[in-house]
C-alpha cells in the first residue's frame, strides 16, 4: 500500500491538508434522521469546498450524537460523495470483533476502493455500563488494544504467523490492498504504538490539548518505518468555528461548550440552541468550565481563524488538520466549514 492513499493532496492546496470530523450532532428540536441529513450535505459539501477526508466516530449513550455506527453511515457518506476520502475516526476497536471490522472495511473497501480509511480508537468511546452491554462477557482490557489491532491487521492482509489459530481463516471480502489503518489516541499509548507500527497517528487535540505535543514527540521518536509510511503522518483534530462576526461566531460556539459541560457533569443530551446556551444559569464554576472549553475552540472571523489553524499547525508540525465543529443545526455548521475553506485556500 503505498503512502499516497494517506498523504495524497492535489498540487496547489492549503500548506496543510485540512479534514472534517463528523459528529452527525444532534441539536434540539431536531431528529436524528435530519441530523443524518445534515452530515451527508456536509459530506458532499466538504468535498465540493476542497476537504482532504472525511471521518465519523463512534460515540454510544449520547443523544446529541447520531454517529454510532460508523461502518453503516460511513458507507452512506461514501455513496453520496466521488472523491472524498470517508472513515472512521475511529472505530472503538475494543468494542468490536477485529473480525468484523475487518469485514466491514474490506466491504467497504470494494464498494468504493482507494477512499476508505480506518482510524482505530482504544477507548470505549462511551461509560463502562455501554461498554459492558456492547463487550458482553468479553473482557474489557485497554491493554490488549496491541493484540487487537494485530489480530485486525493480519485479517485484512491475509497473513497471521504460522501457528496462529486464526491462520486458516479469511475475511470476506478482501483486496490485494486495504483500507490503510491510523490510530488514534490522546494519551501516549497509541501514539507509541502507532509510531512502532510506523502508522499513521490521528491526535484528538479538541479535547486533549495540553497533551498533543508530548504524544506527537512521542510518535515521532518512536517511529520506525513500514510498509505504510517511510516518516511520521501526524493529524491532529481540531475544534474550530468561523462565522461572519467575532460575536456570530462565539454565539454559535456557546452550545457546543454547554453540551461539553452537561456532558462532565453526567447529563448528556441533545445539542442545545445559541440562545439556550446564552440563557443557562451558569455557576461560577460552571462558567469557568466553559471559558476553558472556548479557548481550545478556535473561532471567530474567517482570517482570525485561519490564522489560528496556521499557528496550531506550525506549533505541533502537524501534518493535516482535521476541523470538529459543533454547534446548533446544519446551517451554521456549513457556513463554518464553507468560511474555513475559503480563507484557509482549499481550492473551495
Amino acid at each position: 500500500m503505498g503512502t499516497d492513499m494517506i498523504r495524497g493532496v492535489a498540487a496547489g492546496t492549503a500548506p496543510a491538508p485540512l479534514s472534517v470530523l463528523e459528529l452527525a450532532t444532534v441539536g434540539e428540536g431536531i431528529t436524528p434522521g435530519e441530523a443524518l441529513r445534515h452530515a451527508t450535505e456536509l459530506a458532499g459539501k466538504a468535498e465540493e469546498w476542497g476537504y482532504h477526508r472525511l471521518w465519523v466516530a463512534e460515540h454510544h449513550g449520547m443523544p446529541g450524537v447520531a454517529s454510532s455506527s460508523p461502518a453503516v453511515l460511513i458507507a452512506h457518506l461514501a455513496a453520496a460523495t466521488r472523491r472524498i476520502r470517508v472513515g472512521s475516526g475511529g472505530v472503538m476497536l475494543p468494542n468490536h470483533a477485529p473480525l468484523v471490522i475487518a469485514e466491514q472495511f474490506g466491504t467497504l473497501h470494494a464498494l468504493h476502493p482507494g477512499r476508505i480509511d480506518l482510524g482505530l480508537g482504544r477507548a470505549p468511546g462511551t461509560d463502562m455500563a455501554t461498554a459492558n452491554a456492547l463487550r458482553r462477557e468479553a473482557e474489557v482490557d485497554p491493554d490488549a488494544f496491541p493484540q487487537q489491532v494485530a489480530e485486525l491487521t493480519g485479517f485484512l492482509d491475509g497473513a497471521f504467523p504460522p501457528g496462529h489459530p486464526y491462520q486458516a481463516l479469511q475475511a470476506t471480502p478482501r483486496s490485494d490492498d486495504r483500507p490503510p489503518i491510523w490510530l488514534l489516541g490522546s494519551s501516549g499509548f497509541s501514539a507509541r504504538l502507532a509510531g512502532l507500527l510506523g502508522l499513521p497517528f490521528a491526535f484528538a487535540h479538541h479535547f486533549s490539548a495540553e497533551n498533543t505535543e508530548p504524544a506527537l514527540d512521542l510518535y515521532r521518536s518512536s517511529f520506525r518505518p513500514s510498509g505504510v509510511l517511510d516518516r511520521p503522518y501526524a493529524l491532529i483534530g481540531v475544534a474550530a468555528l468561523a462565522a461572519d462576526t467575532d460575536e456570530e461566531a462565539l454565539r454559535q460556539a456557546m452550545p457546543g461548550a454547554l453540551s461539553w459541560l452537561r456532558m462532565r457533569l453526567g447529563r448528556p443530551g441533545r445539542v442545545p440552541t445559541p440562545d439556550e446556551a446564552a440563557a443557562y444559569p451558569y455557576t461560577p464554576a460552571e462558567r469557568e468550565f466553559v471559558r476553558g472549553r472556548l479557548s481550545n475552540v478556535i473561532h471567530g472571523v474567517p482570517d482570525r481563524v485561519r490564522d489560528g489553524l496556521e499557528e496550531l499547525r506550525k506549533r505541533t508540525g502537524a501534518d493535516e488538520l482535521m476541523i470538529t465543529t459543533m454547534t446548533h443545526g446544519g446551517a451554521a455548521r456549513l457556513r463554518s466549514y464553507e468560511l474555513i475553506a475559503r480563507a484557509y485556500g482549499t481550492n473551495a
